[in-house]
């Protein structure tokens, strides 16, 4: 049995627009481990949206698949790529495969009653009777935290705060029961108190349906309170992988030091909020070497010449970059940098 419900295999995406082909996934390679949590962390632009729209088949028309695999299963798994569409919507989108999306007002119909939209998905994929979906949807509500779950179905997402419709959102994707649950930026339009609440929310009901869960987010502190493992994209790629604790404890990446270095924290005021310098290239023009060099103050000449292998660090941590060839100079942080990565380490509670 594959322990892996979920494995991406170089995936290829390019995007047909009017000014030229954008090469927006470039060689794509992550497993999500049964029952564990998975984060795709970067920038805008970096990816990792366009990964998981490839998942869950919302890939938009001008979308072109150059090349990979999407195998989801255990046993015998099977290429979403490959699959039909009508079949994956039937079979995998909502039922087995569900998302929660970051703003529950564009996720829920401002038109319908929560409980119409609970129950939409259940009559959909499941054999039930409208009064069986109506009890579940009761059901999702009272799990998800919802308090008065039966006048809450008669309510219109307007009637309802932020911290509310989201748990209704997460409320829908739970409804068929699926195996995988992909969080795409799920907090990032509530409130930190509420923000801290929908997390442990996630978590306890990951725990108790033994869901396994893709976090796309740009918050290490996010990172830092749900994850197992962290997967870092930069243009297309990823760039670093390993458990969250070899991120914050041992990042090897230039990249993923500016993330954290740019992680917020008490002792920070905003005069001294550090940002990675320059911006992500544009990928109508597939960069030569490695996309980061532009923008990375240890760069080599190599470099600009030629895109480095993913060098193994552990059994579970690998990175891309020549920093770590056995020919590589030794780069000594500067003392800020040092000070900011063990900063964010404290503002994780990672210390």
């Amino acid at each position: 049995m594959n322990e892996n419900i979920l494995s991406v295999r170089n995936l290829d995406i390019t995007f047909r627009t009017n000014a030229g082909d954008i090469h927006a996934i470039r060689g794509v390679n992550f497993n999500l481990p049964t029952g564990k949590t998975v984060a795709l962390v970067g920038e805008s632009g970096s990816g990792k949206s366009v990964t998981m729209k490839a998942v869950t088949g919302l890939l938009d028309s001008n979308a072109i698949i150059n090349g990979g695999q999407i195998l989801y299963g255990t046993e015998n798994p099977v290429d979403l790529l490959t699959m039909p569409k009508k079949t994956l919507r039937r079979e995998i989108n909502g039922r087995q495969i569900a998302i929660v999306f970051q703003d529950p007002m564009t996720s829920l119909d401002p038109t319908m009653q929560i409980g119409d939209q609970i129950t939409e998905g259940l009559l959909l994929h499941k054999k039930i009777s409208k009064a069986d979906a109506r009890k579940k949807a009761v059901e999702l509500l009272k799990l998800v935290g919802i308090a008065e779950a039966r006048k809450r179905m008669e309510n219109y997402p307007h009637q309802l705060s932020g911290g509310m419709r989201q748990r209704i959102v997460i409320a829908c994707a739970l409804a068929c029961e699926p195996k995988i649950l992909v969080c795409d930026e799920p907090t990032t339009a509530l409130d930190v108190t509420i923000q801290a609440r929908i997390l442990d929310l996630i978590k306890e009901l990951q725990r108790q349906m033994g869901l396994s869960v893709i976090y796309i987010t740009h918050d290490l502190g996010v990172v830092a309170k749900v994850a197992d493992f962290v997967n870092v994209m930069y243009a297309g790629k990823i760039v670093e992988v390993g458990t969250v604790e070899e991120i914050f404890y041992d990042p090897r990446h230039p990249y993923t030091w500016g993330l954290l270095a740019a992680m917020p924290d008490l002792e920070t005021d905003d005069e001294r909020l550090y940002s990675i310098p320059g911006s992500p290239p544009n990928l109508l023009h597939e960069p030569k070497g490695d996309a980061f060099a532009a923008r990375n103050k240890f760069a080599m000449k190599i470099d600009e010449r030629e895109t480095p292998p993913m060098f193994q660090i552990s059994e579970t941590h690998f990175a891309a970059t020549w920093l770590l060839h056995p020919d590589a100079p030794k780069v000594d942080l500067p003392p800020e940098l040092k000070a900011r990565l063990l900063r964010s380490r404290k503002a994780a509670n990672y210390v």
